[in-house]
């Protein structure tokens, strides 16, 4: 997905990927916490993190952003190229394994694997099947018991039940039983 299939006001997420020279990690590592600390800098920006896999000569550098135009501002900036001249001959970007996500596909993402979200539509009724039963299950055992209460505490209370188990317990479980369905075989 690129920065351009989202919409304007959608936040979102990049992964770069660094091929750094045998030798020159610790360069590359200390020029980093230099360009993050830019990057944080820039308008938009809403994080960097780092990961260094166990080969040790790649890095992947996840960015978050609150829009995809404040990302792409970021990502043509003379401030960037600037830090990207700085490391030439030490580490060059893989502009082939870049990655965007507007956040919904970390729902439907695959361990090990770089396959591509689903369109969205799946993503959708998927989650409509996810969310759907513990909507009415919420709304079934707490709404009457949080009748008395004031309407900002009380909507609080579906967010704070609903958001975690979705992440943590029921999407998992739903991509994982969807797989098939969400990632037809290439022949398909």
């Amino acid at each position: 997905m690129s920065t351009t299939d989202v919409r304007h006001g959608d936040p979102v997420t990049t992964v770069l990927t660094w091929r750094v020279r045998p030798g020159h990690e610790h360069e590359f590592e200390h020029w980093t916490h230099g360009i993050t600390r830019c990057a944080r800098a820039f308008p938009g920006n809403e994080g960097v993190s780092w990961l260094r896999p166990e080969d040790g000569h790649l890095f992947h550098a996840v960015l978050r952003w609150s829009d995809p135009h404040r990302l792409a501002a970021w990502l043509e900036s003379e401030e960037r190229a600037t830090w990207h001249a700085r490391i030439e001959g030490i580490a060059t970007e893989i502009s082939s394994e870049r990655q965007s996500t507007t956040g919904l596909e970390t729902w439907f993402a695959l361990p090990g694997t770089t396959a591509q979200a689903p369109p969205r539509w799946k993503m959708v009724l998927t989650t409509f099947l996810g969310a759907y039963p513990l909507t009415f299950l919420i709304q079934w055992l707490a709404a009457p018991h949080t009748m008395t209460w004031a309407l900002p505490l009380r909507a609080a209370v579906f967010p704070v039940v609903l958001l975690p188990t979705l992440t943590y317990l029921v999407m998992p479980r739903l991509s994982r039983l969807l797989r098939l369905w969400l990632y037809p075989p290439p022949d398909h």
